[in-house]
């Protein structure tokens, strides 16, 4: 059994055994490919040094081109110049400090000589160049000029290389240090302008002070100033000194007469208290007097003390 099974699995024909040697052989060569590239496939060398010699020589021949020629808004050919026939003007290009360059400096660097001249009339009357791109401000110095020259600016990096300006003294006369006078504010009748006036008061505050007070009917002890929305405690107790009661009466509320919603829409009367007054008064006829709310069991002695004063019969 086992040799009929090998028999099948493993006899080949000549053909196929021709195939396998051809596929082992193929196999084997991609294998040892990589080894023998090296052998035969030589890599070219470069001459890194004869590079490097071209690009320097490719620079000089640049520098060159440019120093040669001075495009201004005259040009003329060959570096010549009006008056001195074929007189050539040799360029050079150095690092130069505008500020201190001397007319046959500027032109060695290629610069018509009356545009130097111009450079030295501004210096002399005072003028500076700060930064090297300020020689973009020169008067009749061509585009290509300053692209060429402004690798080669060097400006002194000195105290005065930017403007100083003047500084000037104010004297106390315009800006007095005199102590602002805070005058006094009338909790019931102040507008918003005079709360203002108070420090730490803005506009929104002395709109809060007013319509708390307008709510309440009138403030009858300075305290309750404190108790605006959104006041803070520290800035109640600076403007406190500058508070002052007046003799306006508050409004009050008639308990005899009031409806629960006339009640509960004063601050210090909520809806349960509001309602329990109505009650009482439904139950046992009209109070005879403010002190009769006390009977009231919602009505401790801290309510009735700060509601009291709102409170009417008549």
């Amino acid at each position: 059994m086992w040799q009929r099974f090998l028999k099948d699995y493993f006899f080949f024909t000549k053909k196929e055994r021709s195939g396998i040697i051809v596929l082992i052989l193929v196999l084997i060569f991609l294998i040892l490919s990589p080894l023998l590239f090296p052998i035969l496939i030589k890599e070219e060398k470069f001459d890194y040094a004869q590079f490097e010699t071209e690009m320097a020589q490719l620079r000089i021949d640049s520098a060159r081109k440019y120093t040669n020629k001075n495009f201004g808004n005259n040009y003329y050919p060959d570096n010549t110049y009006p008056g001195k026939k074929y007189q050539t003007v040799k360029t050079e290009v150095f690092f130069f400090d505008p500020n201190t360059a001397s007319v046959n400096d500027w032109i060695r660097l290629g610069i018509k000589e009356k545009t130097a001249a111009t450079i030295q009339k501004y210096i002399s009357k005072g003028g500076k160049f700060y930064k090297p791109e300020d020689i973009k401000k020169i008067w009749g110095l061509h585009s290509s000029d300053v692209e060429r020259l402004l690798p080669f600016v060097r400006i002194k990096n000195t105290s005065n290389e930017y403007p100083q300006f003047e500084k000037k003294e104010y004297t106390n006369n315009k800006f007095s240090n005199t102590p602002k006078i805070i005058q006094k504010v009338k909790i019931n009748l102040a507008d918003t302008t005079e709360f203002i006036a108070l420090p730490g008061i803005g506009s929104r505050l002395s709109k809060r002070i007013i319509a708390f007070r307008e709510k309440l009917g009138g403030f009858y002890s300075i305290d309750q100033v404190a108790e605006t929305y959104l006041l803070p405690d520290s800035t109640f107790q600076k403007i406190r000194p500058f508070l002052v009661m007046n003799d306006n009466p508050v409004k009050k509320i008639n308990i005899n007469l009031a409806s629960v919603d006339e009640m509960k829409s004063h601050p210090y009367i909520k809806y349960n208290l509001a309602n329990a007054i109505f009650q009482y008064r439904k139950q046992h006829g009209n109070f005879n007097s403010v002190d009769a709310v006390k009977k009231i069991m919602l009505v401790t002695d801290e309510i009735f003390n700060k509601v009291a004063p709102y409170l009417a019969i008549e």
